[in-house]
This record gives structure tokens, sequence and C-alpha cells, in this order.
């Protein structure tokens, strides 16, 4: 595949190196210093574009793509409130678009564990259920991208928690997500139940960025060639 990679921070470097040794070609490479090479008929030179920017930046540089004719690979999180607009838009232009919160496979194994465990503790009224997500202090939204599907999995298998906040809370209605900054940090994600018996808790620690590119690049062979909207789960067969 000739790929776009639009963000070339350290993510970026590590798709690119994983993407060249899987024996595919880096036609573009998009940041903040050569935005003007960010063009329409750049994109059209390309296969798919890998797009991991920021939350500010996201939703435009997803509809670009899709204006250009290529495939979608985004983990931008921090853009979900436009999700419907993205999600539109890509059928209007029959594109191609996959976005994933987390890329690892280790993680999307962990969201499936997540979502069954949730599943066990519902109706457990002893225990309280929370959040805790670590990352290092550059990570630009909080809670992270991860969290925050960790939190709605949670919500949707439970009938104790009404929504998520990211603040200490004694509203038993309220999952609480404490997200902490600091460094060196590649993301822990943690969810306990406590009781006053026992405590449960699963966490997945991720060691370096090179689960998240891998993945990345894994989603985007995945892609190649389809049409619509697609996921992790399709990508790993998570059903």
């Amino acid at each position: 595949m000739k790929i776009a990679l639009v963000g070339y921070g350290k993510m970026g470097k590590i798709i690119e190196s994983i993407a060249l040794q899987r024996g595919h070609i880096i036609n573009l490479k998009i940041d903040i210093d050569n935005k003007d090479s960010f063009t329409k008929e750049n994109l059209q030179q390309c296969d798919i574009a890998i797009e991991f920017t920021g939350p500010n930046s996201a939703k435009e540089n997803i509809r670009n793509c899709f204006d250009a004719g290529i495939a979608v690979v985004s983990g931008s999180t921090g853009w979900l409130t436009d999700w419907e607009e993205i999600k539109n838009y890509c059928a209007k232009k029959n594109g191609s678009f996959l976005y994933a919160s987390n890329f690892s496979v280790g993680v999307n194994i962990f969201f499936e564990l997540n979502k069954k465990l949730a599943q066990l503790m519902n109706g457990h009224k002893d225990y309280e259920v929370s959040m805790e997500e670590i990352h290092h202090t550059q990570k630009k939204d909080a809670p992270s991208g991860t969290a925050i599907t960790l939190a709605e999995q949670i919500l949707k298998e439970t009938l104790c928690k009404k929504n998520w906040v990211n603040y200490s809370s004694t509203n038993p209605l309220e999952l609480v997500i404490l997200s902490k900054r600091e460094d060196p940090a590649h993301g822990t994600h943690s969810i306990k139940y406590s009781s006053i018996i026992d405590d449960i808790e699963i966490t997945h620690t991720a060691h370096s960025r090179h689960g998240f590119a891998q993945g990345a690049v894994l989603a985007a062979e995945y892609l190649a060639g389809k049409t619509g909207i697609f996921n992790m789960k399709d990508v790993l067969g998570l059903y």
C-alpha cells in the first residue's frame, strides 16, 4: 500500500517503521511544519491515510481524506462529539473509515474482558466500580479515549451507573474516572470493583507505543479495498 501519514510525531514515526517493515510505501508525511503539502492532489497519490493528530484537527483531516477519495484509519481522540457528522460524510462520499480509541491488540482484547466483567458484576450492589488511567504528561485529552470506551462499555452493561465523570465523586450514580499524567508512562487503564469483602481489578499496561502502531498498520491492511465504517473488532474478528 501507498500510505499517507497525517501526523508525524512519535506515533507516526513508529507507524512508518512498522509499515516499511511490512512492505508498504510511505508516500506522504504531514506534520505541523508542512501543512501546505496536505492537498487533495498529494493525498490522491496514496491508497490510505493513517491519521494520528489531535482533537482540534482530526475531523477536518478525515474529511479532507474522504474528499480525496482515499480510505482513512484514525486514532485521534477527543473529537467524537462529531462522530455522526463524520459517519454521514463518509457515507456521502462512499468512503472507507476505521476509527479506534486504541489500536493495540491487547487493549481490544481488554475491552472484551471489561464488557464481560461488567455483565458478571451487574446486580452485585455490594461492589463499587471505579476507573483509573495513567498517561504521559503530553497527552492532550483527559480522560483518554481508551478510558472513555471502557467507561461507556460499563455504563451499557450495568444498571448501577448513569454517567461517567472525570473527578472524585460520592454520587452512587456516577462512574469515576481518575486521570493521572506522569512521565514516563505509555498508558495504563484499570477497572476496580470494590466491596468490604474483597476487590476485583483488571488492568492493562502498555510497555511502548509499538502495540498501538502495529495495530494501526494492521487496521490499514484490513481496510484496503473496502467501503464503509469499521473498527478493531472487525480487524481482529472479536464477534
